[in-house]
């Protein structure tokens, strides 16, 4: 067959078809960005003009990907970074898990710390040599391996738990009390965590962003609330949108076979904590997390979330809240319904005469209140407007967390003479506010702390105090300079 020979008119259509096409591509508007930007309205159009959607959460986003997983092929397992560590509390980018172990990839292993210092076996902590061997991690809780093992064991990518992640190797023994969930393992969380932020002001704002979930791997889903439902208050004001896992989540993850990579973690973990140097001297596991970086406003952040949740509404706590000096507030929290920890009763009533007598002369707020009779809303709205709080050793005094810290703001303790305890005294001293501790007649404060007792009555309801001594420090502690809330 002949070779095919366009038509003259075939070679004309096409001439004006290929001009056409020059001009049209010459005037047609260029785009330099994405796919996705094509699909968005153009600047050019008055958008009244087009039959547009209503604007929802969905019609907010253009196509994507929903979580796609962290994918390196035939690459290098991207390897672990620890961000921050002091025993007991750790930071890492891309830790892994697999079956329920947590993977530290490295092919630097002689930087990565001494595991018992970053985990445990999270038992219940107990005195003496063999349970303490019992806490000691093994490769079931954690391994450290090289990026060529982690290929071997992961493959090609791991499912994203993208977000910042809060997780607690902790067993319930201690989570389901207050003063823990909240002095404590809140307290180291948002201590460590918020040592990536240095610069926080005083208003509390942070560059940080709130962690997506917070996982509990060895408690179960109904074993993480204290009996006065505090826990949960205090983690739902100040991060409204966290999520929880807890034991069964923990064990549905592992049995997938999959691996799973956190995007950031703060890892916690207390028998961990209990390795650290400040840890022995104070007894408190967070007080680790204070050898790291940050703001002396490092705890506004929560406090003006929890006390602004609920204080709604209400001019004295927007004024707790946001600094705004206030008058004198003496707020004494009484154990003598108690039957456990009390003062000697007539010691009581002589104090709170004392206090009422402070009131009656200087104009001082005096609240003598039983925790327990308040509501939730009442007690952190009271405990925000307290100048000076006061009261026998115990759960109660947890609400100095939600006192604005001032020159003058003051925790008094009463201990059974001969005894004491660190608790709210070193939770006191790292919010920036000044401790005094009482034995009957006489008190003290930092340095000059008695050591860590508990001697017989420690507990009873004989505790001594002299009321007038308690009243003359507090007038002492509320005529400082008028400057010194400025």
């Amino acid at each position: 067959m002949p070779p095919y020979t366009p038509t003259a008119r075939e070679v004309t259509l096409l001439t004006a078809l290929f001009i056409g096409l020059l001009y049209f591509s010459a005037t047609f508007p260029r785009h330099s960005g994405s796919v996705t930007d094509l699909i968005r309205t153009s600047p050019h159009v008055v958008e009244d003009q087009l039959d547009v959607l209503p604007l929802t959460l969905e019609t907010q986003y253009t196509l994507q990907a929903l979580n796609p997983p962290l994918s390196w092929g035939l690459g290098q397992v991207p390897e672990t970074k620890i961000v921050a560590h002091v025993p007991g509390w750790t930071i890492f980018d891309r830790l892994y898990i697999l079956n329920g172990t947590t993977y530290i990839v490295s092919d630097s292993p002689e930087n990565v710390p001494d595991r018992r210092f970053m985990i445990s076996t999270a038992v219940f902590i107990e005195n003496g040599p063999e349970a303490e061997a019992r806490r000691i991690p093994t490769d079931k809780e954690m391994r450290v391996i090289s990026t060529e093992e982690a290929r071997r064991l992961f493959g090609s990518e791991a499912e994203r738990l993208d977000g910042v992640t809060w997780l607690a190797n902790d067993p319930k023994q201690f989570v389901t009390h207050y003063y823990h969930w909240s002095a404590e393992l809140f307290f180291g969380f948002w201590r460590t965590y918020s040592s990536l932020d240095p610069s926080i002001p005083p208003t509390g704002e942070t560059s940080l962003p709130a962690p997506r979930r917070f996982i509990f791997p060895h408690i179960d889903a109904a074993n993480w609330r204290d009996y006065a439902a505090m826990n949960q208050w205090v983690l739902r004001s100040a991060f409204p949108s966290i999520s929880t896992e807890f034991m069964n989540d923990w064990k549905e993850r592992a049995a997938l076979g999959r691996v799973f990579v956190l995007d950031r973690v703060v890892l916690a973990d207390r028998a961990a904590a209990m390795n650290g140097e400040m840890f022995l001297r104070t007894q408190r596991t967070a007080a680790n997390a204070f050898s790291l970086p940050g703001s002396v406003n490092w705890w506004t952040t929560i406090r003006n979330n929890v006390v602004g949740f609920s204080t709604l509404d209400e001019n004295a706590g927007a004024m707790s809240v946001g600094g705004v000096p206030t008058k004198p507030v003496i707020t004494y929290i009484s154990r003598q319904g108690w039957n456990r920890r009390m003062l000697i009763q007539a010691d009581h009533e002589r104090l709170v005469q004392e206090l009422y007598r402070l009131r009656d002369i200087h104009n001082y707020e005096v609240n003598v209140v039983e925790m327990d009779k308040l509501t939730r809303i009442e007690q952190f709205r009271l405990a925000a407007r307290t100048t000076i709080m006061m009261g026998v050793h115990g759960n109660g005094l947890t609400a100095l967390l939600w006192m604005r810290p001032t020159p003058r703001s003051t925790v008094m303790e009463f201990f059974y003479p001969g005894g004491f305890a660190h608790d709210y005294e070193y939770t006191t001293r790292a919010l920036g506010m000044v401790h005094y501790g009482f034995w009957g007649d006489r008190y003290f404060t930092r340095p000059d702390v008695p050591p860590v007792a508990y001697p017989d009555g420690f507990q009873g309801n004989s505790i001594p105090i002299d009321g007038a001594l308690v009243a003359e420090l507090c007038h002492e502690r509320l005529t400082l300079s008028e400057e010194a809330d400025d």
